[in-house]
């Protein structure tokens, strides 16, 4: 069984998967990310959680972890050693190959997990692609249609933006996310979660119909992350929406270089 693990500025997805197909995995949770927190820790954590599927942490014997977060990558590969039994593969550690050109002059600059997108969503959608990724910070990559990643868009995230504003205006809550039944508000939070909201559609809107312009080819726009699926269906600008694409992207990473052992 393999576990699979994206570490992301803000959460961290654990996954296991049974066999070499392409069906879902067997169980998927998302914790807060923490670089404090200890092996054991994410022992104590993730083995209470795959007892509720009928598995333990004995029947992982293979892993694949991407982080961001270099702090936390130790925590991780000792809870695959010393609780699972084996060695995980770590994206962006020497000889673990993502088998896609990254044509950028400074390739170590490009998050693991972009990358990792890069390899998913290829393999899932044909054709040159945009992926809009909804995380910590939202990003925008452009993919050949012959899987290389070609460069990309880093703009704040919405949850950098929502605490921004609280932090900066006194008068102004802390607010989630939503879509607002109506665009012109009549109250403080509905204004907030309208700019925010109709905001963030301006810019997935501006943005991809520049890209498109530079690409100049027939692109599709793939978002995934958490918030993917409150924005899929607000926008022509997102084509489709596939909330899995980095925990996919990672069990491809891991058969390519397990064929090339």
């Amino acid at each position: 069984m393999l576990l699979a693990v994206d570490a992301g500025n803000t959460n961290t997805v654990f996954a296991v998967f049974d066999g070499d197909g392409e069906d879902a995995p067997r169980g998927q949770w998302r914790a807060m990310t923490d670089a404090r927190r200890t092996s054991d820790e994410y022992a104590v954590w993730l083995g209470q959680l795959l007892a509720q599927k009928g598995l333990s942490l004995a029947d992982i014997d293979e892993a694949i972890v991407s982080s961001v977060v270099p702090q936390g990558i130790g925590a991780l590969k000792s809870l695959c050693a010393d609780h699972c039994g084996c060695a995980a593969q770590v994206v962006g550690e020497p000889g673990v190959e993502l088998g896609i050109a990254v044509n950028v002059p400074r390739p170590e600059e490009v998050g693991a997990d972009r990358l990792v997108n890069t390899v998913g969503a290829h393999i899932r959608h044909p054709g040159a692609l945009i992926i809009l990724d909804f995380g910590t910070a939202t990003t925008f990559d452009s993919v050949s249609a012959d899987g290389a990643y070609e460069g990309g868009i880093i703009a704040p995230g919405i949850g950098l933006s929502l605490e921004a504003l609280h932090r900066a205006a006194a008068q102004l809550p802390r607010i989630d996310v939503k879509r607002p039944e109506k665009v012109i508000a009549q109250a403080t939070v509905p204004a907030m979660q309208s700019g925010i909201y109709w905001g963030y559609v301006g810019l997935i809107e501006g943005i991809v119909a520049r890209m498109k312009a530079e690409i100049v080819a027939p692109v599709t726009t793939v978002a995934t992350g958490g918030l993917a699926s409150l924005f899929g269906d607000a926008t022509d600008a997102i084509d489709r929406v596939d909330a899995d694409l980095t925990i996919r992207g990672l069990r491809e990473v891991h058969r390519r270089n397990r064929r090339a052992l």
